[in-house]
């Protein structure tokens, strides 16, 4: 039963998904120490330690039944979590109990499963993340020929369409993938190396062969589904691969955010709106209100990952020599809410880009208002072409787009520069072709064709690489 007197963190409450709560959870990661525990046994067995078969049946026997309140009791009086585990274990497994942890330091288990974690959760953002991808692609696709405003500076500029803007936001993610990738190219679990790293308790336990705490460590990986470890290590594994995980994390936040503002800057212009419940609240006094909120959300928790790299960044340089513990309470907070925070994101992300709703005729409205400004170079040439002086054309141009400008602005008119130019006689061999000149799919160039192209090339590549991760959509809790 919830305790209402006391803090709970929201990442855990209300945002990011039971499936990641777990893998950051004390009982997955307990349960790894024991795996841990037992691979390294079974190993040391393997290679002639005196261990017995009854120990290592009595440690299969109880790697799930972990009591906890146990084990805080232990921590409580011996002040180090890894060896109130030890206790715990050995009670549950007493004829083992001589030969846990035999030779190893707290960070085999703690360093080892830590990265077994992060693992499995960068599993957890991939699949997420490529969801997120098809949902963008669909939308792109449906949408590549609708013109739209484009906007430098956040003033409009020349058109594009609605879904080769989306093919941004993919491209980022696409970035964002790649260097998801290229975090699993190169993961290591820290391996089998002892208190500072040297193997010494393991050279003493084996009597210097050399080959046999080299096979040590093979082994254990083995049994632990993985094939490589750092070469070198300190007691702990390189810190810098925290930091480098982060900051894929905060790339995540970073396209996201840039997503979601996008998108609350085109619901305030009513173009474009994230989903709206029907029995959805958007402001307790304005009842009428339909506030972006999934986006609003969605840049929250980005800007808080964005913020964690550096935190990161102290800890992986602060490390003394072989190591120090400022490390520990730390990344026991920022690792497990970067992933929780970003698992959030993309829950709300896929939600959000799976239900947009687009208002074409208020697009084709905005258009409208800006687009007479936009193709008075294609007026310009076509009287050229039928025998006009360009240098008059443009003058007088000119002086019509300045009064239509005028009205626009100071008198809060419609944009009238195309009936100003109906009734100018020197544009009259294009008065009869205006409507044409007027078609915003004029304006748009390659956009449509980029849009199918870039999906073609580079996205469905990775969404066929993945097709086994794909048909899942975001849930919010609140």
């Amino acid at each position: 039963m919830t305790d209402h007197s006391i803090y709970e963190n929201p990442l855990n409450t209300r945002y990011a998904s039971r499936e990641m709560q777990e893998n950051f959870g004390d009982e997955k990661r307990f349960r790894l120490w024991r795996k841990l525990w037992l691979a390294l046994a079974e190993s040391e067995k393997e290679l002639g330690l005196p261990i017995s078969d009854e120990q290592i049946a009595e440690m299969k026997a109880h790697l799930d039944d972990i009591d906890f309140e146990k084990a805080a009791a232990y921590e409580k009086e011996v002040r180090h979590d890894v060896m109130a585990h030890v206790h715990t274990f050995g009670d549950a497994a007493p004829s083992a109990r001589p030969i846990i942890h035999l030779g190893a330091t707290s960070c085999y288990v703690d360093c080892n499963a830590e990265l077994i974690i992060i693992k499995d959760g960068l599993d957890i953002i991939l699949r997420k993340l490529v969801n997120v991808m098809e949902k963008l692609k669909n939308f792109a696709l449906k949408y590549k020929d609708v013109p739209t405003l484009g906007f430098t500076h956040l003033q409009p500029a020349q058109l594009t369409t609605v879904g080769k803007r989306a093919t941004l936001w993919l491209q980022d993610l696409m970035m964002d993938y790649e260097n998801l990738l290229s975090l699993f190219a190169h993961f290591r679990l820290r391996g089998v190396k002892g208190t500072t790293g040297t193997q010494a308790s393991f050279m003493e336990l084996f009597e210097g062969d050399e080959a046999k705490v080299k096979a040590l460590q093979e082994k254990v990986l083995e049994k632990l589904g993985y094939d490589r470890a750092y070469p070198v290590t300190g007691q702990t594994y390189p810190r810098k691969f925290d930091y480098n995980v982060l900051c894929v994390l905060s790339q995540i936040a970073q396209s996201a955010y840039k997503f979601s503002n996008d998108i609350r800057i085109l619901q305030n212009m009513k173009e474009v709106e994230e989903p709206f419940g029907k029995k959805q609240i958007g402001s307790s006094a304005m009842a009428y209100k339909r506030n972006p909120m999934r986006s609003e959300r969605m840049g929250a928790l980005c800007r808080f990952v964005i913020s964690l790299p550096m935190n990161s960044a102290v800890t992986a340089s602060t490390q003394w020599f072989e190591r120090t513990l400022d490390d520990s309470a730390n990344r026991r907070i920022v690792n497990a809410q970067a992933f929780l925070a970003v698992d959030a994101i993309l829950n709300i992300y896929m939600n959000v880009s799976d239900n947009l709703v687009v208002y074409e005729k208020v697009i084709a409205k905005h258009v409208a208002q800006e687009l007479p400004f936009m193709a008075t170079e294609n007026i310009i040439m076509d009287c050229v072409k039928a025998g006009g002086d360009r240098q008059d054309l443009h003058e007088r141009i000119r002086v019509l787009s300045m009064e239509a400008g005028k009205r626009v602005k100071q008198e809060g008119g419609e944009n009238n520069l195309i009936d100003l130019i109906k009734a100018d006689a020197l544009f009259a061999p294009v008065h009869d072709r205006l409507d044409e000149l007027l078609d915003g799919k004029n304006f748009v160039g390659r956009a449509p064709s980029q849009t199918v192209e870039f999906i073609q090339s580079e996205i469905m590549p990775i969404l066929e690489r993945h097709s086994s991760l794909l048909g899942e959509s975001g849930e919010l809790r609140v």
